[in-house]
């Protein structure tokens, strides 16, 4: 079991494949992209197997999600999930991506073992998205997500941010669009994770902000208490349901006291929390033979200390100083 000095016990695991990204997203990293890791510091394909199986049978974990960079650009990913899939207990497994690729791979996840995914998108105009990333990839993502859908990857979850002076009037019509292709929108307040660290707590759009946003087009019902459980986000039924959005507010609504995940970066760093400035390094100890009860202890070790939050409430937050990209979002 993973837990901390605050009693919370750790069951989703966070899986960063990659800190390589094929999107240049504004709120991530600079236009000419990040200094990335050499391969002789990434964890192999079997490394990230087998710490995936000691969380699974030794710590309790019960949920994997894999993120990156862009996850889809490891190249020994569909094997991963198939590996990940046969483990006893089989945990659920996720995938975070920006999508591109997805309509190629879609399929092959599913069958690999792949249970559902996260994509990201932030605007329905071709041309926002172009800026936003800078990349003109927009038709893309929308193959990918179809892909997704038709392969049985459901709930197919879209995850957006808005900006000031992008999207933050696209709240309502990407509403509109989830709930007509069957897919459940989540907006996220945009973090301080980007590696200019150009992020500004003025201006950011906020949960507040989007909801009220919302509520000019739907009637929006919170979800009972008690069904939110861990998850980050808060959720509304739209105009009665079935369907529904969520808000995770991690800068004005932070849920840390909730919190059930742990994280492991594609270097092999265990992190308590995405804004952690500290790591625990477990790569060191794989490598040097360590059998799987040490590193079961190591990672105990590294959540016993989890802070109680991740400290964004507090208006001096400092950035952490590993972009997102290289911890996994």
């Amino acid at each position: 079991m993973l837990i901390d000095t605050y009693g919370r016990v750790a069951t989703d695991l966070r899986v960063s494949l990659t800190d390589r990204c094929n999107l240049r997203c504004t709120y991530c990293m600079p236009e000419e992209g990040l200094s990335w890791l050499a391969k002789p510091d990434l964890l192999t394909d079997e490394e990230i197997v087998r710490l995936v199986r000691v969380a699974v049978t030794a710590l309790g974990v019960t949920e994997v999600r894999f993120t990156g960079g862009e996850p889809l650009l490891r190249p020994g990913l569909v094997g991963i999930v198939q590996e990940c899939a046969a483990l006893e207990p089989r945990p659920q497994l996720s995938l975070t991506t920006n999508g591109i690729g997805l309509g190629r791979t879609a399929a092959a996840l599913k069958e690999a073992g792949l249970d559902r995914v996260n994509v990201s998108l932030d605007t329905l105009r071709p041309e926002v998205f172009k800026t936003l990333t800078r990349r003109d990839r927009h038709k893309d993502v929308l193959a990918g997500l179809a892909a997704a859908h038709e392969a049985g990857l459901t709930p197919v979850k879209v995850n957006s941010v808005l900006m000031p002076g992008h999207n933050a009037d696209e709240a309502p019509d990407l509403l509109a669009w989830a709930v007509a292709h069957d897919y459940e929108l989540r907006f996220i307040e945009q973090m301080p994770l980007d590696a200019q660290h150009g992020w500004k707590r003025e201006g950011m759009i906020t949960a507040g902000d989007i909801l009220a946003s919302l509520r000019t087009r739907f009637t929006l019902t919170e979800e009972e208490a008690g069904e939110r459980g861990s998850a980050p986000a808060e959720r509304w039924l739209v105009d009665g349901g079935p369907h529904r959005v969520g808000v995770i507010g991690s800068v004005t609504r932070p849920f840390c006291a909730a919190c059930d995940r742990t994280r492991l970066t594609a270097d092999g760093q265990i992190r308590t929390c995405l804004f952690a400035s500290e790591e625990t390094d477990l790569r060191a100890a794989l490598r040097s033979g360590a059998p799987d009860e040490e590193l079961a202890r190591i990672w105990r070790q590294a959540m016993w200390g989890k802070k109680a939050g991740s400290g964004l409430d507090d208006p001096s937050f400092l950035q952490p100083q590993r972009p997102m990209s290289a911890i996994g979002g």
